[in-house]
């Protein structure tokens, strides 16, 4: 009889999470915000700092943009005195949540226990203080620009909202979506913000609040871009053979998607009305037996909110086309509907966490300690983060 064998993520558990505050401006160093998410999320696994013998992170530190990249493992791991076995960090991979992964895989190969991951933001300040500028407009370098953004800086599409604008209204003209079907991912998200004392937006928001809002980049209005924040999430993720050892209930990968089977790029994608979503998620089916039906919830980037119809589509959701009416009125995705869809608040109104808002999510709702937000039994949820050419996806299971 030929044996099954399992993927290797899923010896890998989610023993600890933790949360620096998250605001606007809050003026507080990148390192110390990243320490106090580092420390929460390993006194919340059990353990002690020199249980801890890995580190990733995304994007790594980054010349000229520190307050995109936060600090670097090196820096991190000093600070917390670790002697580690594995670490890595890069912008090249999967998207955001390629340190999950990264590691996940590190466990499974043996090669470490317990890995912290983090991910750390100041870009609110860094705004406040002139210091975040679009992707060709921060640093000081003035090199030549290749790739397609040689065809998009020169016109002023210096942000993804540009360019996510424009797949936008492509699916709008192709599947007759509207906005009003995407402001429901704008609404749905305060909604549920409202619920979490940790968002920065929880105030409510009306359709009409949505479309009277300034336009960004048709048909993005300011509601259908993530808000810039200052904050840190925290997780640490553990070999199997510790549950008995951590002091939370643990939270288990099932699998994970990374795929790319397109171009990696931003204008030569085959197809511009779907992202690199499109084959991480097929990847991700391909390596459980479970389906779409048994996700309980999602939590789906919405750093612009046609990411996030992209991934419901991507995920089988919804047929592809049909996300714009799969959301219309927020029924579906509401807490007591057939997907409850960021419940967290999500980028939209919780603050731009760069996806590991959404993983932290996603563990509390597993545990069933996410409060006045809970989503009843809860036991299979969906982390996805990424847009254009990268995406990377998680699939937990309590």
């Amino acid at each position: 009889m030929i044996e099954t064998r399992q993927p290797p993520e899923c010896r890998a558990i989610f023993s600890g999470i933790g949360q620096s505050a998250v605001g606007r401006r809050l003026g507080r160093s990148a390192i110390e915000l990243t320490l106090d998410a580092c420390l929460s999320a390993i006194e919340d696994a059990g353990l002690e700092r020199s249980e801890i013998d890995g580190i990733a992170s995304y994007p790594g530190a980054m010349a000229g943009m520190e307050a995109f990249s936060g600090p670097g493992t090196p820096e991190v791991q000093d600070a917390l005195r670790l002697r580690l076995n594995w670490h890595g960090a890069g912008a090249e991979g999967p998207g955001q949540l390629a340190a999950v992964v990264n590691a996940s895989l590190a466990i499974g190969a043996g090669l470490a226990r317990h890995v912290l991951i983090y991910r750390t933001v100041t870009e609110a300040t860094a705004q406040g203080s002139g210091g975040r500028g679009g992707i060709g407009l921060s640093g000081s370098s003035a090199g030549r620009i290749g790739g397609s953004m040689q065809w998009m800086l020169p016109f002023g599409a210096y942000s993804p909202a540009n360019w996510l604008a424009m797949y936008a209204q492509l699916h709008f003209h192709t599947y007759g979506t509207t906005r009003e079907q995407l402001g429901q991912i704008a609404l749905n998200g305060r909604r549920h913000a409202a619920l979490n004392p940790q968002a920065i937006y929880r105030d409510p928001l009306t359709m009409e609040d949505y479309l009277n809002a300034r336009m960004i980049s048709t048909p993005l209005c300011l509601y259908d871009c993530d808000v810039p924040a200052d904050g840190s999430v925290a997780v640490v993720l553990s070999d199997i053979d510790t549950v008995t050892d951590l002091r939370a209930h643990p939270v288990h990968i099932d699998a994970v998607g990374t795929a790319i089977h397109g171009r990696p790029s931003w204008d030569q994608w085959d197809d511009l009305t779907t992202t690199a979503c499109r084959d991480a998620a097929a990847q991700l089916w391909s390596r459980t037996d479970l389906r779409p039906q048994d996700v309980d919830t999602a939590q789906l980037y919405d750093g612009f909110s046609f990411l996030t119809l992209a991934w419901l589509e991507a995920l089988g959701f919804c047929d592809k086309g049909e996300s714009g009416a799969f959301v219309a009125g927020g029924e579906r995705i509401g807490r007591d509907g057939e997907l409850p869809l960021n419940t967290s608040g999500g980028q939209l109104s919780a603050g731009r966490l760069h996806g590991y808002g959404h993983l932290h999510e996603a563990v509390l709702q597993l545990r069933g300690d996410a409060g006045e937000r809970q989503v009843p039994g809860a036991e299979v949820a969906i982390a996805a983060a990424g847009g254009g050419p990268i995406a990377g996806v998680v699939l937990l299971t309590r």
